[in-house]
């Protein structure tokens, strides 16, 4: 969580419209969330181990919901949640799939290496804002009420 109380997500994603319409479907939901992309699960992994330039923690906080992308370039969706399973500090640090893949076999293997969530992007910008007023609510809302 950001010093101001706001609820972090760090989303790994890399494709840059994804991104764009996912943080527009936030403002327009007003939801109020400090998003932080990054293009590839190892940078993801990189910011999560607070590794240079990401150890300033008051610059870059720990989030509160990682959103990953399974079909990454470095490192996959997949790769991250192996690498997260091993990370006892952030095992409390819910991490949900955000992916365009509804294949039965991703989203098993998904849950089987932790996620907590798999979510199919949906191609509606309407869509897309509900699922962030679901995301808020169902992962981000309490984080805000205990800070």
């Amino acid at each position: 969580m950001s010093s101001n109380g706001t609820s972090v997500i760090l989303l790994a994603e890399d494709d840059a419209n994804d991104v764009f319409f996912l943080r527009r479907a936030f403002q327009k939901a007003e939801l109020g969330c400090r998003i932080l992309d990054v293009p590839n699960g190892q940078i993801a992994v990189d910011y999560l181990s607070g590794v240079s330039p990401f150890d300033d923690r008051s610059q870059y906080p720990l989030p509160n919901l990682i959103l990953l992308d399974l079909k990454m370039p470095l490192m996959s969706g997949f790769e991250v949640l192996e690498w997260l399973k091993g990370q006892t500090d952030l095992a409390d640090l819910p991490a949900l799939v955000l992916s365009s893949s509804a294949h039965q076999e991703d989203i098993a293997k998904a849950r089987a290496l932790g996620a907590r969530d798999y979510h199919v992007k949906p191609s509606d910008q309407h869509q897309l804002i509900q699922l962030a007023r679901e995301l808020q609510a169902k992962w981000l809302a309490h984080k805000a009420v205990a800070a």
